[in-house]
């Protein structure tokens, strides 16, 4: 068989789907969907609210996913959206969305903390930059399409 990827290339693709895999399921369990999992998490990382267009620069989600989810978290009184100058948004959550967070978005970022902490410094610091120079090179890449 031949294959355009490399070995390590195709490894890495295949850990990349997997870990996305695991998050899906994890969403699942939580009784969230995919997109508004990944709403209340940015948010989380923020706090209690962030604005929407770092919802959308974070999530990899398009506008038209995000909206859509947004509009079904409002209808359920999760988030609200606030102006926050002329040309952005701050979506917010509300007290049943700290709730919702708590049990749902926060529980995967306690996990993810739990598992960077059984990390060495030096596995921690040699993972990011590795993680960051691949991000870079990649941004890259796309310039030259």
């Amino acid at each position: 068989m031949n294959s355009y990827s490399s070995k390590d290339l195709r490894r890495f693709n295949n850990l990349i789907t997997e870990i996305d895999g695991v998050y899906h399921e994890m969403a699942l369990k939580l009784g969230l969907s995919d997109s508004a999992m990944q709403i209340l998490y940015t948010i989380c990382n923020y706090g209690d609210n962030c604005l929407l267009q770092e919802i959308c620069r974070q999530s990899g989600l398009s506008k038209q996913t995000i909206n859509s989810a947004l509009r079904k978290l409002e209808a359920e009184d999760i988030v609200y959206l606030e102006a926050a100058g002329s040309r952005n948004k701050k979506v917010i959550l509300t007290e049943a969305g700290k709730t919702l967070s708590q049990r749902t978005a926060l529980k995967v970022i306690k996990a993810e903390n739990e598992i960077f902490a059984s990390w060495s410094r030096e596995d921690m610091d040699k993972y990011l930059e590795l993680t960051e120079d691949f991000l870079i090179a990649m941004r890259e890449k796309v310039k030259q399409l």
